[in-house]
C-alpha cells in the first residue's frame, strides 16, 4: 500500500516546553529510548517489573508470558487480582477517598460529583444487587446505556463480581443489540428507560425489549433499568427490575471476586469485513496494566489533573480511558451526557472552562465540526472561553489531518499544550503508537513512535519488513499484555483475521496501512487495508451495511465503499441496484431517503450512507466479481485510469457517477 503521492510531506516540528519535559513521566527522548532498550534486552523482565510495580495482586504471578500456544498468548496467568479493587479500594487506602472520581455533566448542564468513597459504595451496592439475582463469576452481562456515571458503575460492578460485561453503544438498533446479546450468551441486560442527548429523549428500554423478542434461545433472565427520565416504559414483571429498587437496600460493602489474570474482563464487539461483528475478548491483568501505563506515559497524568475523554463508554476508548485507566491511577474524570453542539457549539469549551479540565482527549471528527461551527458563529469560538487550565491535548479514533491538528494546537492549546495523536484499536486495548508528551517532537498528522515495549513494523503482503518511506501493512511483531485474547466463541476467526498465515502466522495484523518517515522513523497511518470503514472514529464493516441494504424489499444488490470526508474523516457511499427500473428525479431522492432510514433503523444512524448512487448493475468482472477499486474511484470523483479490460459492462460506470 503506497502513500498518496499528492499528500504534502509534513516537515514542521513542535517540541515540548522545558517546564513540561522536566515534570513528565518520560522527560526526554533519551529516557524513552532507554525504556525501549530495556524491553528489547529483557522482554519478560520489562513487563513483569511493570506489572509488579503498578498493579495490586491478591496472589502474585510467577510466570510473565506463556508462548506455548501462539497466537493464544497468556500473561501473568497464575496471578490473581480484581480490576474493581485496583480502581476503587486502592483509592480508599491511599488518601484519595474524598477526592472526586467522577464529575458528571448531564445534557441540561446539571453536575453530579462522586468521590472515590461514594463511587465505591455505589459500585458495591450494584454488585450486591447483581449477586442477588444470581449473576456470578463468568456470566456475561450486556450494558446498553448512554454516557453516564451509571454506566461506569455497572461496568465496575460486573468487574467486582467477576462477571464479564459487554457494553453496546446506545446508538445501535434492536437487531444489532440482539446479535450481540445472543453471541455473548448474556444472562442479563443493564439499561435505562431513556437517554437524553441534545435536548431529545431517546428510547433505550424499548429497544432492549425489541431486541430480546428477536432472540430465539433467549438466555436473558433479568433486565435492570436505571430510571433516567421517569417516562413510562413497558415493564415485564419477574424479568425487569428498577435499578434503585434493586440496589438501595443492598449493603455498601462487597468483597471483590479474585480472578485469574486471564479471566475475561469484557467482550467488546467491533465491526468486521464479513458483516458479523467480532467480539474482542480482553483479559483482566494485562488489560489493566496497559490502561495504567498509558495513563502515566501517554497522558502524563498527575494527581491534580482533571481528565476529560469525550468518548462514549460503548467504544474501547470509553472503556480504557473513562471506566478503568483514570480510576486505576486515582484520577478525576469528567463525563458528559450530551453532544458538543447543544445547546450551542461552544459546549466543549464552556465545560473545559467550568470544570478546569487539564487533559482533553477527543476525536478529529469533533475537532473538525467545531472548527466549522466557530467559523460560522464567532460567539461559540474557543477564544470566548478560558482554556488556560489545559496542559495536554489528545486525538483518538482516526488519523488527524495536519490542518485540524494545527487548529487544535493553536486555538485550544494556545501553542503550549502538546498533542498526543494516539493510534490504537479495540483489539489492542490501549495506545500502541503515540507521542510521549514530555519527550517526543511532534509532527502534525503523525502518531510518531511506538510506546515502550511495543515492537511495530511496516511489512509487505508476505510479511517482509519494508524500508522506511515505503507504505505497507502495519503489524505488531510480539505479543503484548493488553492484546485481544480471542474473538468470543470463534478462535479460528481470531487466528485467520489477526494472525494470517500469509504473514507467517506470528505477526499481529492491525488492519491498517502505514508508512514510516525515512528521517525520523515516525509512523503515519494511511487507512484501512480491509473492508472496514472509519466514520467519525466508528469502525463499520462494508459487508454489514451492504447486507442491510440488500435486505430492503426494493434492493436487488448493493456495494458500499468509503470516501474521504472533511468532517467525518470517511463517509459511506452506497451503490444500489433496485429490483425495479432506475428511479429518477424526486422519486430517486425519496427512495434514497427511505434507504437511509432503513440503514439507520437496522444498524445505527452512524451507518447511514451519505451518498447513494443508483445503477442498472454494478461494475463486475466477467466472472461476476464486483470491481470495488473502480467504485472507490467513482466515489472520490476521480477519473478512472486503471485497466478495465476485465470489466464486463463498462457503460455502467457513467451511470454510477450520479450521486444523491
Amino acid at each position: 500500500m503506497a502513500a498518496n503521492p499528492s499528500e504534502k510531506k509534513e516537515t514542521r516540528f513542535y517540541y515540548p516546553s522545558e517546564e513540561f519535559a522536566q515534570n513528565a513521566a518520560i522527560p526526554s527522548m533519551d529516557a524513552y529510548w532507554a525504556l525501549c532498550k530495556e524491553a528489547e534486552e529483557d522482554y519478560e523482565g520489562f513487563w513483569g517489573k511493570l506489572a509488579r510495580e503498578n498493579v495490586l495482586w491478591h496472589k502474585p504471578f510467577t510466570k510473565v508470558l506463556d508462548e506455548t500456544n501462539p497466537p493464544f498468548y497468556k500473561w501473568f496467568e497464575d496471578g490473581k487480582l480484581n480490576v474493581s479493587y485496583n480502581c476503587l479500594d486502592k483509592n480508599l487506602e491511599n488518601g484519595n477517598a474524598e477526592k472526586d472520581a467522577i464529575v458528571f455533566e448531564a445534557d441540561d448542564g446539571t453536575v453530579t460529583r462522586l468521590t472515590y468513597r461514594e463511587l465505591h459504595k455505589r459500585v458495591c451496592k450494584m454488585a450486591n444487587g447483581l449477586k442477588s439475582l444470581g449473576i456470578k463469576k463468568g456470566d456475561r452481562v450486556v450494558i446498553y446505556m448512554a454516557m453516564s456515571a451509571e454506566a461506569i458503575i455497572a461496568m465496575q460492578a460486573c468487574a467486582r463480581i467477576g462477571a464479564t460485561h459487554s457494553v453496546v453503544f446506545g446508538g445501535f438498533s434492536a437487531p444489532s443489540l440482539a446479535e450481540r446479546i445472543e453471541n455473548a450468551g448474556a444472562v442479563a441486560v443493564i439499561t435505562a428507560d431513556e437517554q437524553v442527548r441534545g435536548g431529545r429523549y431517546l428510547p433505550l428500554k424499548a429497544i432492549v425489549d425489541d431486541a430480546l423478542a428477536m432472540i430465539d434461545d433467549n438466555k436473558v433472565k433479568n433486565v435492570i433499568i436505571y430510571q433516567r427520565t421517569g417516562n413510562e416504559i413497558n415493564f415485564v414483571k419477574g424479568r425487569d427490575h428498577w435499578k434503585h429498587e434493586l440496589t438501595d437496600s443492598q449493603s455498601d460493602v462487597c468483597e471483590p471476586e479474585w480472578v485469574d489474570a486471564e479471566h475475561p474482563l469484557f467482550i467488546l464487539y467491533t465491526s468486521g469485513s464479513t458483516g458479523n461483528p467480532k467480539g474482542a475478548q480482553h483479559s483482566s491483568g494485562g488489560y489493566l496494566l496497559w490502561a495504567i501505563m498509558t495513563m502515566r506515559w501517554t497522558f502524563d497524568i498527575k494527581p491534580d489533573d482533571i481528565f476529560w475523554c469525550t468518548a462514549d463508554v460503548g467504544w474501547i476508548t470509553g472503556h480504557t480511558y473513562n471506566a478503568y485507566g483514570p480510576l486505576a491511577v486515582g484520577g478525576t474524570i469528567v463525563l458528559f451526557e450530551g453532544v458538543p453542539t447543544f445547546p450551542h457549539a461552544g459546549r466543549f469549551w464552556e465545560m473545559i472552562d467550568k470544570h478546569k479540565v487539564t487533559i482533553f482527549y477527543t476525536a478529529p471528527t469533533a475537532i473538525r465540526s467545531l472548527i466549522k461551527a466557530s467559523t460560522e458563529d464567532t460567539m461559540v469560538a474557543p477564544e470566548n472561553y478560558d482554556l488556560s487550565s489545559l496542559r495536554l491535548l489528545g486525538s483518538v479514533g482516526e488519523p488527524i489531518n495536519p490542518e485540524a491538528w494545527l487548529w487544535f494546537y493553536k486555538h485550544i492549546g494556545k501553542e503550549r499544550c502538546p498533542i498526543v495523536d494516539t493510534f490504537w484499536q479495540t483489539e489492542t486495548g490501549g495506545h500502541v503508537i503515540a507521542p510521549m508528551p514530555g519527550a517526543t517532537p511532534l509532527v502534525p498528522g503523525s502518531c510518531t513512535l511506538p510506546l515502550p515495549g511495543l515492537s511495530i513494523s511496516v511489512v509487505d503482503e508476505t510479511g517482509q519488513e519494508l524500508p522506511n518511506g515505503q507504505g505497507g501493512i502495519l503489524v505488531i511483531n510480539r505479543p503484548w499484555p493488553s492484546m485481544i485474547r480471542t474473538v468470543w466463541g470463534n478462535d479460528e476467526r481470531y487466528k485467520t483475521h489477526y494472525w494470517p498465515e500469509e504473514l507467517g502466522g506470528r505477526l499481529y495484523q492491525a488492519g491498517d496501512g502505514a508508512i514510516r518517515d525515512p528521517q525520523t522513523g515516525y509512523f503515519t497511518i494511511t487507512g484501512r487495508i480491509d473492508d472496514v470503514l472509519n466514520v467519525s472514529g466508528h469502525a463499520l464493516g462494508t459487508m454489514e451495511v451492504e447486507s442491510v441494504l440488500s435486505a430492503h424489499p426494493m434492493v436487488a444488490e448493493a456495494a458500499v465503499v468509503g470516501k474521504p470526508d472533511d468532517l467525518t474523516g470517511e463517509s459511506i457511499c452506497a451503490f444500489v441496484i433496485l429490483k425495479k427500473e432506475l428511479p429518477e428525479g424526486e422519486n430517486a431522492k425519496d427512495v434514497a431517503a427511505d434507504l437511509r432510514k432503513w440503514v439507520s433503523r437496522e444498524i445505527s444512524p452512524i451507518a447511514r450512507p451519505k451518498e447513494i448512487r443508483f445503477g442498472a448493475n454494478l461494475p463486475k468482472t466477467r466472472s461476476g466479481k464486483i470491481m470495488r477499486r473502480l467504485l472507490r474511484v467513482i466515489a472520490r470523483g476521480e477519473e478512472i485510469t486503471q485497466d478495465i479490460s476485465t470489466l464486463e459492462n463498462p457503460a455502467i460506470l457513467d451511470q454510477l457517477k450520479k450521486s444523491l
